[in-house]
């Protein structure tokens, strides 16, 4: 605010300069916020029977009152077994039994799990064959606890239409594992997780005249499923994010997320509150998306197109974070913590950890332990699982891996 008394004039230019400094008082704006420091705690997952070896973890989930992490046990050669563990609390855990039935399941890293009423399944994969793919396959608790390979015929997820299978969601309607094939775009249905039926070339969900698509996350809600991924243009060069709703699992509708350019991915999703909230990379930093007008998760908003029109509710950007690396953004992790949603990203130099305490709209960097820097390769590992009073974290860069959980609601020391 300039003051009502005229500053005078000095003939020196440094003295004008401090003189007129000194008569404005402009307000500044605030400091960005530091980062949020949780007061992480590790815990240990126990070695399961057999041969000796590191852990591998992968991923995590929370549901009926427990905690659930999968992965696998490493020799010193490099072969592999799948392993998984449970916990009441998220401190003590147990390994479960795990049980494979095929050559390639026997070696399974479990990648991604989901889990509905205290119960788990989970996506497997070993590189393997003459070409190297990725050997998929999936895995179900039963009802005495142990974890066991699905069997499966190759061409349910590998063969010549093969592309990824990404992620796995649960819900009131099944199972869901969302991905890609060759035309773009699939998704992998059960009502129990016993065995699974792909569900590839659908009208909105494949690619078509307009590009191609691929799908990367789900989420389940009571009235059905979203999915987000990306859209490459038929003769474009850069990807577009996407989302599709299903109130069955059978018939889509697609909806494009917006961004300043058009370029970007949607990667992961949650439900915050009961509403989804999505994140990707898009060309400067991170996004976060939420439906214009909330609905349930499966069904258009009530100003949105009736059913049967082959689109969904437009969606909005809430907020953004980070910026461009040194190589290909990607988000690798979201979860609900609470009323609190955290990120895990990368940027081509390593993996990160963001949150957020108003549904998306402003992100902080979160602080991790000390020794849990992780590096972005394949071979690493950095993922999270939110409960109503804690978040848990999974780090492996690629030597070892390690656990911990922050305390509620992710507050700082």
């Amino acid at each position: 605010m300039l003051s009502r008394r005229p500053c005078a004039v000095l003939g020196v230019v440094a003295g004008l300069a401090v003189l007129l400094a000194g008569c404005r008082s402009p307000e500044r704006p605030a400091p960005a916020p530091g980062p949020v420091r949780p007061d992480w705690r590790e815990v240990t997952l126990p070695v399961p029977p057999g041969a000796a070896g590191r852990l591998v973890l992968r991923d995590a989930a929370a549901c009926g009152g427990r905690w659930f992490v999968v992965g696998a046990v490493a020799d010193a050669a490099g072969g592999t077994r799948p392993a998984a563990w449970s916990s009441a609390d998220g401190v003590s855990w147990s390994a479960l039994p795990v049980r494979g039935e095929s050559f390639y399941g026997r070696q399974h890293v479990l990648y991604a799990v989901a889990c509905r009423d205290g119960r788990i399944a989970a996506l497997g994969a070993k590189n393997g064959g003459v070409h190297g793919n990725p050997r998929t396959g999936t895995w179900v608790q039963r009802p005495d606890g142990s974890v066991r390979e699905v069997p499966a015929g190759f061409e349910l997820f590998g063969g010549q239409r093969a592309v990824a299978a990404s992620r796995l969601a649960a819900g009131p309607g099944g199972w869901l594992i969302a991905g890609a094939r060759v035309d773009g775009a699939a998704v992998w249905t059960s009502p129990d997780a016993s065995g699974f039926v792909i569900l590839e070339g659908v009208p909105e969900l494949a690619g078509d005249g307009r590009g191609r698509t691929a799908a990367y996350d789900a989420v389940a809600g009571p009235s059905g499923w979203l999915v987000v991924g990306s859209l490459l243009p038929a003769g474009g060069a850069a990807l577009a994010p996407l989302a599709w709703t299903s109130a069955d699992g059978r018939a889509w509708r697609r909806a494009e997320l917006p961004t300043p350019d058009g370029r970007g991915r949607a990667q992961r999703v949650v439900l915050l509150d009961g509403e989804p909230v999505a994140v990707g990379p898009v060309r400067d930093g991170f996004a976060a998306w939420r439906p214009a007008a909330a609905g349930p998760v499966g069904e258009s908003s009530p100003s949105g197109p009736p059913a049967g029109s082959g689109r969904a509710a437009q969606w909005r950007r809430v907020g953004g974070f980070g910026a461009a690396g040194p190589g290909v953004l990607s988000v690798v992790g979201l979860a609900a913590v609470g009323r609190r949603l955290v990120a895990v990203t990368g940027d081509g130099a390593g993996r990160r950890l963001w949150a957020s305490a108003d549904g998306g709209a402003s992100w902080r960097a979160v602080t991790l332990p000390g020794p849990a820097a992780v590096p972005d390769s394949g071979d690493t590992a950095l993922a999270v699982a939110g409960g109503e009073d804690r978040l848990l974290l999974l780090a492996d860069d690629g030597g070892a891996s390690h656990a911990w959980w922050a305390p509620p609601p992710l507050t700082d020391r």
